[in-house]
């Protein structure tokens, strides 16, 4: 028997993070062929996310993208969103062969600040029914 894994890439992100929504609705209006899927990071799919990303010790709790039956966080998984975008956007992908260590040290120090630069929510956005059928549970 064969197992099929989820086609879609899917991104779970903060909810409550303004940076987080706005790049979801970025990847939203850029992803023409609506390739995408979308799970908050507070939702059972998402936790379910957190996880297996956060097995063998490690804490991540940022941005997260499942493909091909991986997981990809931080830095990764925001030049893997661009390079699945295609067009001009995948140009941002090259920047994957900077050491992870750098990249992601960027990528905390904008999280970690997010909320300052940004503000956050008090609750999760609820998306039009449109944009619900592009989010998993």
């Amino acid at each position: 028997m064969r197992i099929e894994l989820q086609p879609k890439p899917i991104v779970y992100f903060d909810g409550v993070c303004n940076l987080c929504n706005n790049a979801v609705r970025f990847i939203m209006k850029h992803d023409k062929k609506q390739r995408f899927l979308f799970a908050t990071l507070s939702s059972d799919a998402g936790k379910n996310a957190m996880e297996q990303v956060n097995k063998g010790g490690r804490r991540i709790d940022s941005v997260i993208i499942y493909y091909r039956g991986k997981y990809y966080t931080k830095s990764s998984a925001v030049l893997l969103a661009f390079k699945l975008l295609g067009g001009a956007w995948q140009l941002l992908y090259p920047f994957i062969i900077l050491p992870a260590f750098i990249r992601n040290a960027v990528y905390d120090w904008i999280g970690k600040n997010r909320y300052k630069w940004f503000g956050k929510k008090n609750e999760c956005t609820l998306p039009s029914a449109e944009i619900m059928k592009r989010f998993v549970n």
